[in-house]
């Protein structure tokens, strides 16, 4: 049995997410949250004919309670595309609501800036005296579903790009992501360089802004990311379920695995509370974080292009919490 939640399953990641998770066979039930639309999303989904059993619900009388109760997995695509400070308030008021309602479920934050909701999520559940780091996880996936995609366009082999690895790390956010390109499970040709390596690289960085243009600035990347969500969510459920061996790569708190973060700071990634690696998963969430590797001197120079960005991030979404609990407790009424 394994509840899932979709908070923000209204919007254009949250709708076909929520498709996805409906079809995964191993979701017993699908809980639909957001402020529009959601009983019809749900009144939609619930007639495909998986074992999921949906229900959707809108703020009033409690209705994120009602979804949330029970969640084994919640997931966060909530939000407005690059609004950080609206997004922000969003994910902190959800975070909020499973801080009280299920504390133990597990958290994928997929509103963006992740490199910042993660943090604001992080410090919620520390308030509220339940943060377990284990459990979190900024969904970072799409970097590498991306960087998997574009190397298979340069092999001239389209079809091979679902057995294409590019380990990717760092963050998920223009130069704080970055692929390692060099680990490829298939390399690169041996003239790639210079020019064309960089080229490479800044379209992985941000491809996002990819889509948006050939969107007319009307859209972001939605269906892709709701991909990468789902794939991301079954291997979490595959992990609970006892499956042994499941690495994905995950932006998540580096206290989550002590050794790890050691070995991070042996490559260089210092004073980071957070950062996105290869992460093995088991039952209880985060089982090792994986170091970056051999990695290349380009390589190296893309990790440490990566880490004031990084910190700035994370210190943005820190201090927005912070901001917010103490203009609080100041003025209750807030």
């Amino acid at each position: 049995m394994v509840k899932a939640v979709v908070l923000g399953a209204a919007g254009g990641i949250g709708q076909p997410l929520s498709l996805l998770l409906k079809v995964n066979p191993q979701i017993t039930e699908l809980g639909l949250y957001d402020i529009v639309n959601t009983p019809g999303v749900a009144a939609d989904l619930s007639h495909i004919a998986t074992p999921a059993v949906v229900i959707g619900r809108l703020p009033p009388d409690d209705g994120m309670q009602a979804v949330l109760a029970g969640a084994d997995l919640v997931v966060i695509p909530a939000g407005v595309p690059r609004k950080p400070g609206i997004n922000g308030k969003i994910v902190m008021e959800l975070a909020t609501g499973i801080a009280t309602v299920c504390p133990k479920a597990f958290v994928l934050v997929i509103s963006n800036p992740v490199n910042s909701t993660v943090p604001i999520v992080a410090e919620v559940f520390k308030k509220h005296g339940v943060y377990n780091p284990k459990k979190l996880f900024g969904v970072t996936t799409l970097d590498v579903v991306r960087a998997s995609t574009f190397v298979a366009e340069i092999l001239q082999k389209p079809e091979e790009a679902p057995k294409v690895v590019v380990p990717v790390v760092g963050g998920h956010s223009g130069v704080t992501i970055v692929p390692l390109l060099s680990q490829s499970t298939h390399p690169l040709p041996g003239d790639l360089s210079g020019d064309a390596y960089a080229a490479l690289v800044k379209r992985i960085q941000f491809g996002g802004d990819e889509v948006v243009k050939a969107k007319d600035g009307a859209g972001s990347a939605t269906l892709s990311m709701a991909y990468a969500g789902a794939e991301f969510a079954n291997k979490i459920i595959r992990a609970v379920k006892g499956e042994r061996g499941i690495v994905a790569p995950s932006f998540v708190p580096l206290d989550a695995d002590r050794d790890g973060a050691t070995a991070l700071g042996r490559a260089g990634v210092v004073d980071l509370e957070f950062f996105s690696s290869n992460v093995e998963l088991g039952p209880e969430g985060v089982v090792k974080i994986h170091s970056l590797g051999r990695i290349t001197s380009q390589e190296e120079e893309l990790v440490k292009a990566a880490i004031p960005e990084l910190r700035t991030n994370i210190k943005t979404g820190v201090d927005f919490v912070r901001a917010k609990y103490e203009a609080e407790e100041k003025n209750p009424r807030l």
